[in-house]
């Protein structure tokens, strides 16, 4: 009966914020309240530590220095330079956009990191190319996401280690190779992520007149102020890559260990947005205005709310109704679907893949499905709506928006176009990986 609650919460927070335009995080702080406390008993300051501070503090820091480059036109030139390079084939600014966001998280950026630095830039290119913005920022969330698969990326070595964990609550079973299967489920996000670029680039109309009647002019020369501001944004990104690198590159150099664990792309963030401040690169007044506030209070609602609901044990019912009621050629589709839902408001690797992966040798064993497949079919099925304006991917992306008008548009058209396609061609995909694995 909670569980049902519960769903039924998220479900009446995202209606009412959708129909009366009231921020959707101001209807989960109440749902929160009332059934974390009063039916759950939980204390407010318990309810109160479920806030995810880490993806709002990263959202905020991030937006700061961000702001600075959007203030002074580098990200414009940024974009512009992109564009025209792009200018003979303009048809496939999506899959330029794509490749550079996976070559970033292969690189060992992680997806905060890669969506923070690109989201604002495509919008720009979006609007300049005449491509549809939605497009452009499934383009990008793919590709960070396919990226980050790489066994060796930021997600991929959580992956290994989050199967590592799950066979040790099964000791009789065998353990599989974590990298081949990473490897393998990097490969299959790859193809996963073009298919559905592809369908988005040529479903929507807008996306017919990609290029025509814009001027590829080769963009004046970055102007000091400019210069400076694109030097900062390149030191931050080298600061938040390089010691992950060397860290997996010289793993026997402790100190690159050390430095690399006190890397955090939000606390570097700040550091570059103060030094911008210092050398006078945008008034501070501009650039604290363009926060996007409301996003964040948006995903501190959802992520009070989603973490109720795990508090409540409604993940770990669906995990177990997916085990003793569902068709064994229907479980790794189950699993992406359930994988999805999780992930519509909660964190891939914070709350869906811990959850589920535990539950995947068992079955596996149970049912004579490929292990390595069903933690694909997990791993995909989460990612597909990650791009939902409440999980992280969709909220840096709105955080990224030049105003509330564009905002406000992009939201409604990343909750009710984005995530179904996602979500629906990931879920047949995934049943096909399983039939082939």
């Amino acid at each position: 009966m909670l569980s049902l609650v519960i769903v039924l919460a998220i479900a009446l927070a995202v209606y009412l914020g959708y129909k009366t335009n009231i921020n959707t995080g101001f209807f989960c702080f109440v749902f929160a309240y009332l059934i974390g406390c009063f039916w759950m008993g939980l204390k407010p300051k318990d309810l109160i530590s479920f806030w995810p501070t880490t993806t709002m503090f990263v959202i905020f820091a991030v937006s700061l220095l961000y702001n600075v480059a959007a203030a002074n036109g580098t990200l414009e030139k940024i974009s512009r330079s992109l564009l025209y390079a792009c200018r003979k084939f303009p048809g496939i600014l999506p899959y330029a956009l794509f490749a550079v966001a996976v070559i970033l998280s292969v690189m060992g950026a992680a997806y905060f990191t890669v969506l923070a630095f690109l989201a604002p830039i495509t919008l720009i290119i979006c609007e300049e190319a005449n491509m549809d913005k939605l497009t452009g920022a499934v383009a990008i969330n793919c590709g960070a996401l396919a990226g980050g698969d790489f066994p060796t990326a930021a997600l991929g070595v959580i992956f290994r280690g989050l199967m590592g964990t799950a066979y040790q609550g099964a000791p009789d079973l065998t353990p599989i190779d974590d990298f081949t299967a990473t490897l393998t489920m990097f490969g299959l996000a790859i193809i996963s992520s073009l298919i559905i670029i592809t369908v988005f680039r040529f479903a929507f109309k807008s996306n017919r007149n990609i290029g025509k009647g814009v001027a590829f002019e080769k963009p004046e020369a970055y102007n000091k102020v400019q210069r400076q501001t694109l030097t900062l944004i390149l030191s931050m990104m080298a600061v938040v890559l390089i010691f992950p690198i060397l860290k997996l590159a010289v793993p026997s150099v402790k100190i690159f260990s050390v430095i690399a664990g006190q890397i955090d792309v939000g606390l570097v963030a700040i550091v570059f947005a103060v030094i911008a401040l210092l050398m006078k690169l945008a008034p501070q007044k501009e650039i604290i205005a363009k926060i996007p506030w409301n996003t964040i209070l948006m995903i501190a609602g959802a992520g009070m709310l989603i973490a109720v609901a795990v508090k409540a044990g409604t993940i770990t019912m669906l995990s177990d109704w997916i085990g003793s009621n569902v068709p064994t050629w229907l479980i790794p589709m189950a699993l992406a679907i359930v994988a999805a839902i999780m992930s519509f408001f909660s964190s891939t690797t914070g709350v869906v893949c811990p959850a589920l992966f535990p539950l995947i040798p068992a079955l596996a064993a149970a049912t004579g499905l490929n292990p390595s497949a069903l933690f694909t079919c997990t791993v995909l099925g989460a990612q597909s709506s990650a791009i939902s304006p409440f999980s992280s991917g969709g909220s840096l992306i709105l955080g990224s928006c030049g105003n509330e008008e564009e905002r406000n548009a992009l939201f409604n058209r990343l909750l009710f176009v984005a995530v179904p396609i996602s979500v629906g061609i990931s879920a047949v995909y995934n049943l096909i990986v399983s039939m082939v694995m």
